[in-house]
């Protein structure tokens, strides 16, 4: 940076000034944090609803937060509601129902779950009708009108704003697994804009329902290796053979540098850069050059003004299966050369499972606490797999002073985000 203040192209210094965390592990950052560095894992199998007949029965799933009825839009508004408030808390920022700047949330689609399906399609009065037919039928009825918000998609940001107080019309954003990410950019940009001094960014997700499994299923993207749950997620090992699906949410306030010098507050970290790109080859595979995946990176250390040598760890977005690995490991490989071999690299979803749409936010709260406590945690369940020779970090995860770190998204659709965090300059 070319002062503590200034970016090396002039641009406001953005730093993290507060963090919040619900994962598999637990809700909190501290709990989350302290399971994770010791390398326990949240992924059990599913007991919220039978799974007989599914290739999938394990998931990271967060079972402490009642919501009843269950829904995944319900659990996915008290998760995130948990984490910004987590967030604001610690960062000490504006006052109760104000928060001084704008809200950015990862959302998941919005749609009907099975259950909302089923209860609408089974009202009688609607015979004779097709399906479809009968569904729409029956929802005109306006006996479902409280389902609306589960297909608006701007139902959990309106949430959060009412919550809150945040300023402005809040941003929902869905740029698939890169999507937690992708709020951070937007968040880093706004601020550097002048646009605001800080913004509260947000990603959540609850996609663990049976449809999700099943569609994940379909894709053949899902670990089927159900007898032993937390041992199925193995990112970068041989014999991976799918992501775990879990559920999550993380929270980051974010603040020019100068305003948060100026009222006090603890600097947590410093957002360093940000970039995308796009891959148009395939809905869930990358171009088999790694262009796209290469080129988010390259971006992100250009935007950061940062060397590939400055690097002292990679958050890897890490998924376990055998494709998305493969590919970080190219990609890193191209951007890093050699060096890759000695820079530390963990998978947390060997742990929490892959928080889908949150996962960005997540693994960057956990960045920023690895820059914290100088403990990099470890990548459970590795068994090195000699085509990809990363220095992966292995159970019981390790001690080592962290200043730059990257955070990895790659998202089905070709959606690539990194981010790069540091400590703050001395």
């Amino acid at each position: 940076m070319t002062s503590r203040t200034r970016d090396h192209k002039g641009r406001p210094v953005v730093a993290v000034t507060g963090l919040g965390l619900v994962t598999s592990l637990g809700a909190g950052k501290h709990t989350s944090w302290a399971r994770l560095v010791t390398g326990q894992s949240g992924v059990k199998s599913i007991t919220r609803f039978p799974t007989d007949g599914l290739k999938t029965t394990i998931a990271g799933t967060v079972d402490d937060m009642d919501v009843a009825p269950y829904s995944a839009h319900d659990l996915a508004i008290r998760m995130a509601e948990a984490a910004a408030a987590e967030a604001i808390a610690q960062a000490r920022i504006g006052r109760p129902l104000h928060f001084p700047g704008p809200l950015i949330v990862a959302t998941p689609p919005s749609e009907f779950e099975w259950p909302h399906l089923r209860a609408m399609h089974g009202v009688p009065g609607g015979e004779g009708l097709d399906g479809y037919a009968r569904m729409l039928a029956n929802a005109r009825t306006r006996a479902f009108d409280d389902l609306a918000r589960h297909i608006r998609f701007a139902a959990i940001s309106d949430r959060l704003k009412a919550a809150f107080g945040t300023q402005g019309e809040p941003l929902s954003i869905c740029t698939a697994c890169a999507s937690g990410a992708t709020t951070i950019q937007l968040g880093l940009e706004a601020i550097r804009r002048g646009d605001t001094e800080a913004a509260l960014c947000v990603g959540a997700d609850a996609t663990v329902h049976p449809e999700g499994l099943i569609r994940f299923s379909l894709l053949s993207a899902l670990s089927t290796a159900n007898d032993e749950p937390t041992k199925a997620s193995k990112p970068f090992s041989k014999g991976r053979d799918g992501f775990v699906m879990a559920e999550g949410a993380g929270a980051l306030v974010l603040e020019s540098y100068d305003a948060a010098r100026a009222r006090g507050a603890r600097i947590l970290a410093i957002v360093r850069g940000c970039g995308e790109k796009a891959d148009e080859h395939h809905r869930t595979r990358s171009r088999p050059d790694g262009a796209a995946v290469i080129g988010a990176i390259r971006k992100t250390l250009d935007d950061a003004g940062v060397h590939p040598d400055e690097i002292d760890y990679v958050n890897a977005h890490g998924t376990s299966t055998p494709e998305n690995d493969r590919m970080e490991y190219f990609a890193l490989g191209a951007v890093m050369g050699d060096r890759l071999r000695n820079v530390p690299v963990s998978s947390n979803k060997s742990m929490i499972g892959h928080t889908l749409i949150a996962a960005g936010s997540v693994e960057a709260v956990f960045s920023v606490l690895t820059i914290e406590s100088a403990k990099l945690p470890p990548t459970i369940n590795y068994d090195p797999d000699p085509e990809l020779p990363l220095d992966v970090v292995p159970d019981p995860g390790r001690e080592s002073p962290v200043a730059t770190v990257l955070s990895n998204s790659f998202g089905f659709g070709g959606q690539n985000v990194c981010v790069v965090f540091s400590a703050e300059p001395a």
